[in-house]
């Protein structure tokens, strides 16, 4: 079960360290803190990121509400789904990894 919390973890990590920069105000710009198009879209970005991130709760009832488990697997499946569209934006950094490719039912194991 940690491994589906792990793979999270990666892609969720792989993703805010392309984020983060973009709202650094070192940069001389608004970017994630102004209210222009582009700040709010960041912001959007980051806190879909966030929700769809935040599974140990859900990786815990899999495995200790077995009458849940199908609802469990379709919240994970998809919550890694999108990480996985947002991550494949970077698909060609060099700290991307074929893990950001996996479809839900390959990290889930269902």
């Amino acid at each position: 079960m940690d491994d589906i919390e792990q793979r999270f973890q990666r892609i969720t990590g792989f993703i805010e360290a392309r984020l983060t920069p973009l709202f650094d105000p070192a940069n001389g710009n608004d970017h994630g803190f102004g209210m222009d198009d582009t700040s709010r879209a960041l912001r959007a970005l980051r806190y879909t990121v966030q929700a769809a991130s935040a599974v140990n709760g859900l990786v815990e009832k899999r495995e200790t509400a077995p009458e849940l488990r199908q609802v469990v697997d379709q919240a994970l499946e998809h919550n890694w789904d999108v990480l996985r569209s947002i991550a494949r934006m970077w698909e060609d950094h060099p700290e991307f990894v074929k893990e950001f490719k996996a479809h839900s039912w390959d990290v889930l194991g269902v």
